[in-house]
């Protein structure tokens, strides 16, 4: 007899969920290659990534790894660090209150 529950998604966008963190981490991308006057395609190719991953990660929609974390940084002048703490400040921002300690 057949599953009474229905099939899993096959796209996997349908399943993704945006977490303030993520969300707070893209737009702490976003703010300093717009400050730069860089669009997303030219930050992509200096960081070697994809043009829609790297508009992925500015609407949160990825999780970063360390590699990728440290090769934006370093084509938007800052160091990982200060990415970091600027996405802590802007996580609060992204989830509508301050920020959970």
């Amino acid at each position: 007899m057949g599953s009474e529950n229905p099939p899993a998604a096959t796209d996997a966008s349908a399943d993704r969920r945006l977490s303030a963190a993520h969300i707070g981490l893209g737009r702490a991308v976003r703010q300093p290659r717009r400050a730069a006057g860089v669009s997303q395609d030219a930050l992509a190719a200096r960081c070697d990534l994809h043009r829609t991953y790297v508009g992925g990660i500015e609407r949160g929609e990825r999780n970063v790894s360390f590699a990728n974390l440290l090769r934006l940084a370093g084509a938007l002048g800052v160091r990982a660090s200060e990415l970091l703490a600027l996405a802590e400040e802007l996580e609060g921002s992204a989830s509508g209150g301050p920020r959970r300690s």
